[in-house]
């Protein structure tokens, strides 16, 4: 019989090694896997509030100021003001649309090499499992299922 503690502790230490390798991959370009999220997701879905970023990564809003910030430093985003003066759009640099695929290539190798010993059905089950729970736990805590 399953034991649901278990398998939520395998999963927390699943996603602590997942963040252990993307920190080791990333570590030459001089990023850790929080400001990868934040990239990955500007790359993917263009411009962003940083209120929406906090919404779609689950990320509380002091970090993710200290990862814009840093991610601000490095060159790879900036704030442009919106129309309401408080709201700051966050967005890709020139220079990050020029790095980022490198970053990116990495992260696939290293996503290849992770997940390479399970067979392709395996692989593909697993999305799905992912996913759809993934999507279940979004919408319930977005107000779809209160």
């Amino acid at each position: 019989m399953l034991d649901n503690h278990n398998l939520f502790h395998s999963i927390h230490q699943l996603s602590r090694q997942l963040t252990k390798h993307v920190n080791e991959v990333l570590q030459p370009f001089g990023l850790y896997s929080a400001q990868w999220s934040v990239l990955y997701v500007l790359k993917k879905k263009g411009t962003l509030t940083q209120t929406g970023l906090c919404e779609y990564l689950s990320v509380e809003a002091p970090p993710m100021t200290r990862t814009i910030q840093r991610l601000i430093k490095q060159g790879y985003v900036k704030q442009v003001p919106g129309e309401d003066k408080r709201t700051k759009h966050i967005q890709l640099t020139e220079k990050a649309l020029i790095e980022f695929p490198k970053w990116e290539e990495a992260i696939l190798q290293m996503n290849d090499s992770l997940i390479k010993q399970f067979s392709k059905s395996s692989q593909e089950e697993l999305y799905i499992l992912v996913s759809t729970w993934l999507h279940q736990l979004q919408s319930s805590t977005t107000g779809g299922d209160k």
